[in-house]
């Protein structure tokens, strides 16, 4: 299988020979320092490499959104980080920026904006969609996922939040995978137990974990890929597949990674 190269270019390398990229691609917390979905930013670099998107990334000029500081009450961070990003952002006259985690979604496009922050916000399944759509992204027979089953777990911020359904649901059904739907999907979907702050505390007790809860939905679906599009579904359903010790049958891949092992 050949490697796939691929390049990152910063804002500031952009701007310093008067260019400007298309999409200003925000990595995350996450997607910066978790090893696991390192491995999705670079699936996702690699796709915008690969079909010529034209896109840049902060780098070190990028901090986080707020999210998690607001979810947990404060406030006042939660201004402190925006604003600081707002003004870099501004800086570079970033127009349009497309983002892997639907919890930075979620605030640049519905909270960055009363604070002064406007900017055309698009979630990676959406992008990744829009460029199967256009004919950008070409897929060889749906690669090793055509015909498998595979399940797709809706993350709240993406799915309630901002009624985002179908983007993800296209790109599977690209790899000709037999999407299988957990009884509680879509509007009715369960959280992975990570939203609202709650990815860095301990659980209040109870008799289960949620994300516990929430694999034994998927695993009922007898799929062996379950998809996701958030990096916190991501830690608490590969949490989840550990605690039922299914490792080995079942595995976690973001949406960018099941994609680009089609286009190999």
């Amino acid at each position: 299988m050949q490697e796939i190269e691929y390049k990152v270019p910063t804002m500031a390398e952009m701007m310093s020979t008067g260019e400007s990229p298309e999409i200003l691609f925000w990595v995350g917390c996450a997607g910066s320092f978790d090893d696991r979905y390192k491995k999705v930013t670079i699936a996702f670099t690699k796709i915008l490499n690969q079909v010529g998107i034209k896109f840049a990334v902060l780098g070190t000029e990028e901090s986080c959104t707020g999210d998690p500081a607001r979810r947990a009450g404060n406030e006042f961070l939660f201004q402190m980080q925006a604003t600081m990003n707002i003004q870099v952002l501004d800086g570079y006259g970033v127009k349009k920026i497309v983002t892997a985690c639907p919890h930075c979604f979620n605030t640049l496009k519905n909270e960055y904006p009363a604070l002064g922050g406007n900017y055309e916000v698009i979630h990676h399944s959406t992008f990744l969609q829009q460029l199967i759509d256009a004919g950008k992204i070409k897929l060889q027979g749906g690669g090793e996922f055509k015909g498998k089953k595979i399940t797709y777990h809706d993350s709240c911020y993406l799915g309630r939040a901002n009624d985002i359904y179908e983007a993800p649901r296209s790109v599977l059904e690209a790899l000709d995978a037999d999407l299988v739907e957990m009884k509680r999907c879509k509007t009715k979907g369960l959280c992975c137990g990570a939203g609202g702050g709650q990815m860095f505390k301990e659980p209040e007790k109870g008799n289960k974990d949620i994300n516990i809860e929430r694999i034994e939905d998927a695993l009922a679906t007898g799929a062996s890929t379950i998809a996701v599009a958030c990096p916190f579904c991501m830690v608490m359903m590969s949490d989840g597949v550990k605690n039922k010790e299914k490792e080995d049958s079942v595995k976690v891949y973001d949406l960018a990674e099941l994609l680009l092992e089609g286009m190999k």
